[in-house]
């Protein structure tokens, strides 16, 4: 009874080592030339999952090791994966785990690809910081310039139309979505019908002639329109335009080619808090600068200074609705484009920082565990933060 057993188990091992070998040797699902030119919604949904605890060294950049030998509980994580693959939990597109800057494990699902760019919403707003944080580093700004008026940077504005107070508004102030400005929807309907006068600085312009007086009182949390503000100063204290700036000084440095940025329609500048699409091995690059203090491959690209402040918690921004949250997630907070929150694991928690865009795009940040995870999906109602809380990060703790 025993040696069969015992051959049952040598059977079982052999045929689970044989699957995992089959993962490991197969190709990540690629995009067709064709599907690259469809919309999201057009976009198939892959016939099978497509789960890797071995992830293949395509030489991007991004260094490879290998799920529970390069850390991490394999059977915890690949179980979880496949729960995903059955519909179990949000609609995940893509999921990945990087464990001391190395990718350890990379999965996609339904219309995740490895070379499809993933829409990113607001965590476009994330990129956009890292760009300020660039031309801090290139000398074009300081870190006592985020302090200083933001009208200041902008020298084809007519100071004498401003509200009250908007030379209150630093550069501080907009990174942290506590400018104070209060602008109806109505307003903005009535900006789009004169296009020709939101050119360059013209929308700054109509913003701080028609918001709401600014004062103490407003300049608290409000999301919004802050990195619109950022990407009207890159574009005013860098050389050229903002969109060369940003390809030159971060896409090209980190290898990060295919992707789109749309430019905003009002102003003619880059997009700055959505409408930009990153691969998930990119959005991994984005997040390795900020677990790196700012370096990529040993160049630093943005202060450690300014890295540590936009991923801080600067504010507090409540748990009434925390995106992505649950039960084991809490004080949630802001840095410059950057959210935090802790996550419950057990008695402990751990802080984490993360740029988060709508339906659930991700890059989290766990620096005590030295630990990112990245995941794309198409679910506004997503528990990410509480599935990594509950599920990832107990598979990293000792």
């Amino acid at each position: 009874m025993k040696n069969k057993t015992g051959l049952l188990l040598l059977i079982l091992l052999i045929l689970t080592n044989n699957s995992f070998a089959q993962q490991r040797d197969s190709r990540a699902p690629e995009a067709t030339a064709n599907e690259l030119k469809l919309s999201y919604n057009e976009i198939p949904n892959l016939k099978k999952a497509f789960i890797d605890a071995i992830p293949t060294d395509r030489k991007d950049g991004i260094l490879i090791g290998e799920l529970g030998t390069g850390g991490g509980n394999k059977d915890m994580i690949i179980k979880l994966a496949q729960e995903i693959s059955n519909n179990k939990h949000d609609r995940f597109d893509s999921f990945l785990i990087v464990y001391k800057n190395k990718l350890l494990f990379e999965s996609y699902y339904r219309k995740g690809r490895i070379n499809l760019p993933h829409y990113q919403a607001s965590a476009t707003k994330a990129y956009t910081g890292l760009a300020i944080g660039r031309a801090i580093q290139l000398g074009y700004l300081t870190m006592s310039d985020l302090n200083k008026p933001l009208i200041s940077f902008l020298k084809d504005l007519d100071s004498t139309k401003f509200v009250e107070g908007a030379e209150k508004i630093t550069l501080h102030h907009a990174l942290t979505m506590s400018s104070g400005i209060r602008i109806t929807k109505e307003q903005r309907e009535k900006f789009k019908k004169k296009p020709n006068k939101l050119k360059g600085q013209g929308l700054v312009q109509a913003i701080l002639e028609n918001s709401t007086p600014i004062t103490s009182d407003s300049q608290s949390f409000k999301y919004g329109g802050g990195a619109q503000l950022m990407m009207q100063i890159i574009e005013a204290v860098v050389p050229g335009t903002a969109k060369d700036f940003i390809k030159k000084e971060l896409l090209d440095k980190m290898g990060i080619t295919n992707y789109r940025w749309q430019t905003n329609d009002l102003t003619g500048l880059p997009e700055a808090g959505w409408r930009s699409s990153m691969t998930s091995r990119d959005m991994v690059k984005w997040g390795t600068i900020a677990m790196n203090n700012g370096k990529w491959n040993g160049e630093q690209l943005i202060p450690e200074a300014f890295i540590t402040k936009a991923t801080s918690r600067i504010l507090y921004t409540g748990d009434d609705e925390v995106y992505g949250g649950g039960k084991n997630v809490s004080n949630q907070g802001y840095g410059y484009f950057w959210w935090n929150a802790d996550l419950k694991v057990d008695n402990k928690s751990y802080f984490s920082t993360s740029a988060q865009g709508g339906n659930g795009q991700y890059i989290i940040l766990i620096r005590e565990l030295d630990l990112m995870v990245v995941f794309t999906s198409n679910d506004n109602d997503n528990k990410t933060l509480q599935i990594t809380a509950d599920r990832i990060l107990p598979a990293f703790i000792k």
